[in-house]
């Protein structure tokens, strides 16, 4: 029974402690310091050993002007046996609210002093002094302790410290040093000097990084100052020089892998450094015995052939010699597909392209890459209009890979495969069920074509306008981009206010931006904005527009008034943390 009532006392104490302390960071923090300060008088009297109840109370005097009290109490506390010495900060900075500038000092002094006596007390003094902003006192903290206990390492808080005041280098010399030292990952530092690394190569804060890296590459030839060399140029796109520098790493380490190589080949690449891209690719089958790092490589100078405008017989001719070289087998899974797409949709000869992947399919093969060449077998189909074939391929991985992406994308494919066929019914019960897709991308792009589907069946009874649409979008799969063009020319000339017209000019901007026509891209675009304000794609519509301003007609202020009307008025767009990235890296912010 004892036992039972001690139990019951201490949880009832525990309990009304808890809700105390509760209540007094509540009234705190809704600024009511006047109630506030009653519950934390009450928790310092049964807890005198806890520092955050008594920084609490402390902190309510402050804000009450009750200076006298939080001195006499500050002065109490550090009469004790055992205190923390981070309240002759909070005593200091009481006569810093008191404009007693030289009091203050003296408490600040102290704390600073009673390193001497135990140095594992810098980390709370200096983040003490940081909270109150007092950062050279700070450093003077943090650099003490660590120079009386060379195990302690606080170059971390110095790099921040430094960065709030401005002195950059030093706060470049910081983080560095903690990457030298084994104290924290590269990729950990990485992200804290991405905050103050822009892509201009002539920012000042990129000039004193450069400088700082290859004077230490100077000093010391480790391959870490190229790789973080590297990392910079490529911040700055800048690709190139981030190559020779990948080039220094890869023959310093004696070839081991091409994995960096190749990491940066593709980064050339999806910012359309051809010749960069093209480079490295070759430097790669230059210096790899490894069979699939070089057809890998092989195929990726193929796409930028024909990036580059190479010849199709030239294509096909490097493809046949690979096929020689590689033969039909289970490694050469993407040769195969990529083959067979190019025949298809480059040289608009699916037949062959078909034969090549249901042959494949005879191979024995993993449920994976047998997922894959289906998927891009339905894909072929789909262009030969080959519809309920390619739907029993989309359909066989939806059902075997349902959680999967691969399955997620088969389902959509199936509904757009529907789409072209005019079963519209089928494809928006695929879509309704891929609008909840774990893929954003996914579900953005069932969102889309569930409201067309939707949107134009409802209004439209026949579904003419909607079936046009659907064989024009068809078209743009094919690559018939100009026939497409004039297909969606006849929507907009005999379907004129209705709800298929913004999607018309949406689609069709975007051909035409394919076509290179962007004065025209450019005019659809502006109808959208003017006519359909308040419609579903005017989000869609303002960022092509910044995209197309930016990017191809070089004029950065129309592209930002743009990014801006998305940050402000479509805040729920699946544009917006895109538009919102853009437009200050325009503005001229530094980019996190």
């Amino acid at each position: 029974m004892r036992v039972f009532l001690t139990s019951l006392f201490l949880c009832c104490f525990f309990w009304t402690s808890a809700q105390e302390d509760f209540l007094a960071q509540q009234y705190f923090n809704d600024g009511e310091f006047g109630k506030a300060v009653v519950y934390y008088e009450k928790l310092v009297d049964v807890n005198p050993n806890r520092l955050d109840f008594a920084e609490g109370l402390v902190a309510c005097y402050q804000q009450l002007e009750r200076y006298e009290d939080a001195e006499n109490f500050l002065f109490k506390r550090l009469k004790m046996r055992k205190y923390m010495p981070v309240l002759y900060i909070d005593l200091g900075y009481n006569y810093t609210l008191q404009e007693e500038k030289e009091e203050a000092e003296k408490q600040y002094d102290k704390a600073i002093d009673f390193l001497n006596k135990n140095p594992n007390y810098g980390a709370q003094i200096g983040a003490k002094f940081h909270k109150y902003t007092l950062l050279n006192y700070a450093i003077t903290a943090y650099e003490k302790a660590m120079k009386l206990n060379s195990s302690l390492n606080f170059n971390f808080q110095l790099a921040r410290i430094h960065g709030e005041q401005g002195n950059i280098e030093q706060m470049y010399e910081a983080y560095l040093s903690l990457i030298i030292e084994g104290k924290t990952s590269k990729s950990n530092v990485l992200r804290n000097l991405d905050a103050f690394i822009s892509d201009d190569p002539n920012n000042d804060n990129n000039l004193k990084l450069k400088r700082i890296l290859l004077r230490n590459a100077q000093r010391n030839p480790d391959t870490l100052w190229n790789e973080l060399l590297s990392w910079l140029f490529v911040k700055q796109k800048q690709y190139g020089s981030a190559f020779r520098q990948e080039k220094a790493i890869y023959k310093r380490t004696e070839g081991s892998n091409t994995n960096r190589l190749i990491d940066l080949s593709d980064a050339a690449l999806g910012a359309e450094e051809l010749d960069v891209a093209k480079d490295i690719y070759e430097f790669v089958l230059e210096e790899t015995d490894d069979s699939a790092t070089r057809l890998d490589s092989e195929l990726q100078l193929i796409n930028i052939q024909l990036s580059q405008g190479e010849s199709l017989d030239v294509v096909e001719k490097k493809y046949k010699e690979l096929l020689q070289i590689h033969g039909i087998k289970n490694t050469t899974l993407r040769l195969q597909v990529a083959y067979a797409k190019f025949l298809t949709f480059k040289r608009n000869t699916p037949e062959p392209g078909i034969k090549i992947l249901k042959d494949y399919l005879e191979i024995p093969l993993n449920r994976e890459a047998v997922a894959y060449v289906k998927f891009a077998l339905g894909e072929i189909l789909v262009y030969h209009r080959k519809f309920n074939e390619a739907l029993i391929y989309f359909s066989q991985i939806q059902q075997k890979f349902k959680n999967d992406v691969i399955g997620q994308n088969a389902r959509f494919k199936v509904a757009q495969t529907s789409f072209y066929k005019g079963d519209f019914n089928w494809a928006l019960t695929q879509l309704k069920v891929l609008r909840s897709s774990t893929s954003q991308l996914i579900a953005n792009d069932a969102m889309q074509l569930s409201l067309l589907i939707s949107d134009n069946t409802l209004e439209d009874s026949t579904q003419i306008a909607l079936r046009k649409y659907a064989r024009a979008d068809l078209l743009a799969y094919q690559n018939k981009t100009k026939d497409a063009v004039t297909l969606l020319d006849d929507i907009l000339e005999n379907h004129k206010g209705e709800k298929i017209e913004d999607e018309a000019l949406l689609k069709q901007g975007e051909l035409l931006q394919q076509l290179k026509e962007y004065s025209k891209a450019v005019f659809n675009y502006q109808k959208i904005v003017e006519f359909y304000g308040q419609g579903i794609l005017a989000d869609d519509a303002h960022f092509a527009l910044g995209t197309l301003y930016e990017e191809k007609l070089n004029k950065p202020e129309e592209a930002k008034s743009h990014y801006e009307k998305i940050i402000y008025n479509y805040q729920d767009s699946y544009y917006s943390p895109i538009a919102r990235k853009r437009f200050r890296r325009l503005r001229g912010d530094v980019i996190n």
